[in-house]
This record gives C-alpha cells, sequence and structure tokens, in this order.
C-alpha cells in the first residue's frame, strides 16, 4: 500500500513539474503588441550642446509652485513664454495658440488629414521649490542652468523641463526639415502641475468642446530605468495608469479643558488607537495588471526560476507577491497604500483638545475606488469614538490603457528604435501627472519620458542636485522627434 501511494506521490510530482516545465518554455507576457510593423525614421539632425544651452537658460525661469499660489512670481511664467517664442520660431511658427485663462499653454499643429485622430504631447512649465537650507548642498546653483560634468543642472532639468524643451527642439528640428504632421498634434504644457493641474484640466476642457479624441496622449510618470527591479537592467516602463488619490480626515472629539485635570477618555488617546487600527489593516496585495504584467514581461527577459514563477503563477504567485514588496516602491504598485501624514490637536501644552485630528493619505490601486476606502476604513475603525471623512473630493484611479493599441505599438517601436537594450513593459504610477486630465480627450493615455536613469538617481526628482545629462538630452530629443514621424507623418 505505501509503495502505491509513494508511486502516486511520485507521479503527481511528475505531472506537476511536467505541466510547469511546459507553462515555462511556452511563456510569453500576455497583452503586449509588438512594434514590428511600425515603420520608424531616423531622426533629423540634432545640435545636443546647443540644446544643453537652451535648457540651462530655461531652468534659469524661475517658475516655481509654491503650496500657496500668492507666492508664485507670474512675470516669471510670462518671461519664459516669450524666451520660447524667440528661441524656437520655427515650432512657434507652425503651431497656433490656443488662448486659454492662465499661464498654461495649448498648441496646435494642424495635421493634413482632418479625419485621422490626433495625438496629445505633454510636459509642464511649472517646478518644485528648493528646499530652504540645502542650496549649499547642491553642486551648482539649483537656478543656475549650469552645464557640467556632461550634464545640464538646476530644478526642472528632469522633472519637466527637460522633456518640454526636448518636444520644442525637436518640432524645431523637423520643421527645419520641411516636415509636416498628417495627422494634428496638440502640445499642452501646464502650469500648475506640481499643485493640482488645473491648467492642465482647462486645457482639456477646451479640447473636449472642440470634440477632440486623440488617438493617443503622452506625458512624464515613468522612464529608461537602467537597474530596473527583476533584471537588474535597462527597462522602459510605460506608464499606463496612475493611483487614485485620497486624504481623509479622521476627528475624535472630546470634553476638552486642563491638562492638570485629564479625563478618562481622552480625544487625543481616541485618534491614536484609531490611527493605528486603520494602519494595521493595511490593504492586501494582488497580482493585478499593470504591475502583474509589468513584473511577467520583466520575467520573461530575466529567465530561471523568475521566470518559472511567472509561468506558473497559480502555485508561486506569493513569492512573487513577497519578493516584488521588498521595496516600499514594489509594495506600493501591489494594493491601495495607507500613510497617515498629519497630526492636529491642542493650540497649546497644557490644553485639552476638543477636537483631535488626523490626515491620512491613500493612493488608490486601479481595481479600487473611494468608495471601497472609505468601507474598508469604516471597518477598521468600527465601534471606535471617531468620525471619518473625505478632507476634499478623492482624485479616482485612471483607467488602464491599452497595451495593444496603435498607440502603445508607436511608443515601442521608438524605444525599441532608441534604447533596443531595454525590455519595454507596462507600469502603474504611483504618483499624479498632468495627464489624468486627458482621460475623456484621448483613447489612451501614457507616461513615460525617455531618459535613462538609475533607481538611485531618481531621488535628485524634487531633491538635491537634480542634472540631466546630454546623453539623455540628445536621447529624449530623437525620441520626441521620431515619435511624431512615426506617429503623424
Amino acid at each position: 500500500m505505501l509503495k502505491k501511494i509513494g508511486l502516486g506521490i511520485g507521479l503527481i510530482i511528475a505531472i506537476i513539474g511536467a505541466f510547469m516545465a511546459f507553462a515555462t518554455a511556452s511563456f510569453e507576457p500576455a497583452g503586449l503588441a509588438s512594434a514590428a510593423k511600425i515603420n520608424i525614421a531616423a531622426a533629423p539632425a540634432i545640435d545636443t550642446p546647443s540644446a544643453a544651452r537652451r535648457l540651462g537658460e530655461a531652468i534659469q525661469f524661475q517658475t516655481i509652485s509654491h503650496q500657496s499660489s500668492s507666492e508664485n512670481k507670474v512675470e516669471e511664467w510670462t518671461k519664459f513664454q516669450a524666451w520660447l517664442s524667440q528661441t524656437y520660431p520655427l515650432s512657434h511658427a507652425a503651431m497656433v495658440r490656443v488662448p486659454l485663462d492662465g499661464q498654461t499653454m495649448l498648441f496646435h499643429w494642424a495635421g493634413s488629414d482632418a479625419a485621422a485622430k490626433p495625438i496629445i504631447l505633454m510636459a509642464h512649465q511649472d517646478v518644485v521649490p528648493v528646499t530652504a537650507g540645502t542650496e549649499k548642498d547642491w553642486k551648482h546653483p539649483p537656478f543656475g542652468g549650469v552645464i557640467a560634468e556632461n550634464a545640464v543642472w538646476g530644478r526642472g532639468a528632469v522633472d519637466d523641463k527637460g522633456s518640454l524643451i526636448a518636444l520644442f527642439e525637436a518640432i524645431e528640428a523637423l520643421r527645419a526639415q520641411g516636415f509636416t504632421p498628417k495627422r494634428s498634434i496638440y502640445l499642452v504644457s501646464g502650469d500648475d502641475e506640481e499643485v493640482g493641474g488645473t491648467g492642465a484640466k482647462k486645457a482639456a476642457a477646451w479640447l473636449a468642446s472642440k470634440g477632440v479624441k486623440a488617438l493617443f496622449t503622452l506625458d512624464e510618470g515613468s522612464a529608461v530605468i537602467a537597474d530596473a527591479p527583476v533584471i537588474n537592467g535597462p527597462a522602459a516602463l510605460i506608464g499606463v495608469a496612475e493611483k487614485g488619490y485620497a486624504t481623509m480626515r479622521v476627528t475624535a472629539k472630546a470634553v476638552g479643558g486642563h491638562s492638570s485635570m485629564p479625563p478618562t477618555e481622552l480625544g487625543t488617546i481616541n485618534l491614536a488607537k484609531a490611527v493605528l487600527a486603520i494602519n494595521d489593516r493595511q490593504f492586501p496585495t494582488e497580482l493585478r495588471p499593470p504591475a502583474s504584467t509589468m513584473i511577467e514581461a520583466l520575467a520573461a527577459k530575466k529567465g530561471g526560476f523568475v521566470k518559472v514563477a511567472a509561468a506558473n503563477q497559480w502555485l508561486l504567485g506569493g513569492q512573487i507577491k513577497s519578493k516584488f514588496g521588498e521595496t516600499p516602491s514594489g509594495k506600493a504598485m501591489l494594493h491601495t497604500t495607507i500613510a497617515p501624514t498629519m497630526l492636529q490637536g491642542s493650540p497649546k501644552e497644557n490644553v485639552l483638545p476638543q477636537s483631535a485630528n488626523a490626515l491620512i493619505n491613500f493612493r488608490i490601486a486601479p481595481w479600487q475606488n473611494s468608495a471601497a476606502v472609505m468601507a474598508h476604513v469604516q471597518k477598521s475603525v468600527a465601534g471606535m469614538p471617531v468620525e471619518l471623512a473625505w478632507d476634499s473630493a478623492p482624485r479616482e484611479p485612471s483607467p488602464v490603457s491599452s497595451t495593444t493599441s496603435q498607440g502603445w505599438a508607436m511608443l515601442r517601436a521608438v524605444i525599441e528604435a532608441e534604447t533596443p537594450q531595454a525590455v519595454v513593459a507596462p507600469y502603474l504610477v504611483v504618483g499624479a501627472t498632468d495627464s489624468r486630465s486627458m482621460v475623456g480627450v484621448s483613447d489612451d493615455i501614457y507616461r513615460f519620458m525617455p531618459a535613462m536613469i538609475s533607481i538611485k538617481e531618481t531621488a535628485m526628482i524634487h531633491g538635491t542636485n537634480e542634472h540631466i545629462t546630454l546623453d539623455n538630452l540628445g536621447r529624449m530629443i530623437r525620441f520626441y522627434a521620431r515619435l511624431i514621424s512615426a506617429a503623424a507623418g
């Protein structure tokens, strides 16, 4: 009997092993359109050193979006836009600027085929402030636009004047060789992306009023990561969705009074217990698109046990989640995140507050919404003497854009032409971009900047010593020029 049981177990193991081997051997990431049928033209002649000098000049305009708009220097935007007009005369002659309230720029480059769906290209003008007291930590002045060490240094070099200048450089170069698009192109450059993106909303409203429905929109949001997870090599991660954003106010009311005579029940303690309960009950991690598709694409490249696991997620999915979730950035793509960020209580150290408040920020995964988040938190604090409310209207997750569309194939083709060593994969943007406003006027929205940077280098974005190499600047200009040629030529 034992022998028969042993033989049966061995047979089952052999069948499972054979099944896993077959699944691994035939494994390909699903739903990623090939770029084989897309023709990519050669890039126009690019003078990268001259482009770097112009980017350096652009950085010198302090188009800083402060949290309070009263601190903004509007004249900096005015001077910057005048400089753009003077610096890129061919682009401004080819495109018509649409008048909008405020400083957001919306240009229309009319195509010869009115029936063809247009494309929307985006890059914002504003930058974040430099943290007071950190100026001395910069190798070069943050608004100097210095060219040194084969790079352009300063706030906005990467986020996002680098992309904006690269777009103008590409259009200028295309016009210099006589290029005229068949498909119309809209260039949208928001003035306040860093503090909410109202400018992009105005541009989207105008486009909607004209009945525009674009083939795709391309904005910032990801890049070619030189040391991407799983493969520890280059991967062009195209953001196909971005998480939602919501901040919840948790309030614990109390009698208040003098701290020398504290009652048994304190609002601050009730609040602390509620915040801990909410934080302790995290949303479960899940292998869902687009993160799961990204992992599959990277695993197919990596091979070995990683590919075995990706091909047999029915058995090894838990190990994939565990490994990928070892870093905060990786785990953030697998679930809705919960982050208590602000606490408010008494106005004075010896006064018991009558109301203690906490703000908790949620970045909502594409498979959930704000209603599901509220229901989840309500269960977490069931029976506790606290009130829950959204601090402001939540922003729901964006739709997940297609990875089988014509737009995806065009992007992939240009990426593979410019960076053939990189794996192309979809990506979930855990932050926010201006492109979210284009949901109603574009079939698909992609978030990708064609610079190659390491994971460590991403710390300079909104941080110290922001810079972009001349190699990356040249790559970006060529990418945008070739994409425009492929999509609108």
